[in-house]
């Protein structure tokens, strides 16, 4: 008899022990794969080979999208593990082709001259290894003369949830513009040095140089994607101030200066009193601090008071009446460009946990 139970705890203790070590070399695998992606890296310049839409000129109206489309996953009814739902990956291959290709005639339908696209995933777990930039470029066909894709997500294969992955997964944000892009570049933002940045992305924005023939001058276009998941809130603060006072040195140059993406900030002021839930557990959309705002530079809340739409929804539930939304998508401008209007379109969140927005504008 207890040479019975000395062979079973032998048995468990070795059992234990293969556990502690499978533990040990996955987490060592983690934090030797993590890497950030250098700061000042030129991106390349991609083009369809088609003609310009002419150049930028002064006084013209323009139009520029942004639309986040959550690597194909969010259907409406769709949930997500880290914003305290049960999915962790799209649903199916045909799930992402349905919801990539539906975000891209949505935002074509738009009729932009510029295009901003967040967490486009080139190859992931997540999204069944479709290459989602180029399912993008299909259904733009030639559209657009330029465009560029800077990386913020290249993760190593995160084993949760244990019944389904997250997996590793790479992913970035997209620009597309019917006029000549110069040069464009990827700038590293500020992230978490505790072990949340595993889970949250490089952080970046990409800078695109746009001439305008006739004057000395150019339209520089940010596209970003601010941190949500952080345990840190002065990360999200340093965000901001880098890509502020990065504006704020050109537009004193005399450029013309726009941002857009998803700041991850309520950009209402109050979206949950707006859209009808609010609470403590929806902390991570907070509002940009307004002294952190330069006088020489503007946010635009895309925002119809008529019918107010929000842009993006909590994924903690399946879309509906109980959902929290926010807006948390828009534009930041210098004192030189001249918005005309800005708005969410209501997709009923589709495609994605976002709605995509829109900015008319003219350079003054």
């Amino acid at each position: 008899m207890k040479k019975g139970w000395k062979t079973a705890l032998k048995v468990v203790l070795c059992v234990l022990g293969v556990l502690v070590l499978t533990v040990g070399i996955y987490v060592a695998y983690v934090f030797i794969n993590w890497y950030r992606v250098e700061d000042n890296l030129p991106l390349t310049v991609e083009t369809t080979g088609r003609d310009a839409d002419s150049a930028l000129t002064v006084g013209e109206t323009y139009r520029i999208v942004s639309y986040n489309v959550g690597f194909g996953a969010y259907s409406d009814d769709y949930s997500f593990f880290m914003d305290g739902g049960k999915e962790s990956r799209a649903r199916s291959e045909a799930a992402v082709n349905e919801n990539i290709g539906g975000a891209a005639e949505e935002m074509l339908r738009l009729d932009p001259d510029f295009l901003l696209i967040e967490e486009v995933d080139v190859d992931g777990t997540r999204s069944w290894h479709i290459n989602e930039l180029n399912l993008i470029k299909e259904v733009l066909g030639d559209r657009y003369l330029n465009s560029t894709f800077a990386q913020n997500y290249d993760s190593p294969y995160l084993f949760w949830p244990l019944f389904e992955p997250h997996g590793a997964n790479q992913s970035g944000i997209a620009v597309f513009s019917r006029y000549p892009i110069a040069s464009a570049l990827r700038r590293s933002l500020p992230i978490e040095e505790s072990l949340m940045r595993l889970v949250d992305l490089d952080r970046c924005y990409s800078i695109q140089r746009i001439p305008v023939p006739g004057s000395n001058n150019e339209l520089v276009l940010y596209a970003l994607h601010l941190s949500a998941y952080t345990s840190d809130g002065t990360i999200a603060t340093k965000q901001l101030q880098m890509l502020f006072t990065d504006m704020l040195e050109e537009s004193e140059a005399g450029n013309w200066c726009i941002a857009g993406g998803d700041f991850n900030k309520d950009l209402l002021g109050d979206g949950g009193e707006v859209f009808g839930i609010s609470g403590p557990e929806y902390t991570w959309a907070q509002v940009i601090p307004a002294e952190l705002i330069p006088e020489a530079l503007s946010v635009i809340a895309p925002f119809d008071a008529n019918n107010p739409v929000p842009s993006c929804r909590n994924s903690d539930i399946p879309y509906g009446e109980d959902n929290f939304c926010v807006t948390v998508d828009g534009f930041v401008v210098s004192s030189n460009v001249e918005v005309i209007a800005s708005e969410v379109i209501d997709t009923g969140f589709r495609f994605s946990d976002h709605n995509p927005v829109y900015m008319d504008f003219i350079l003054r």
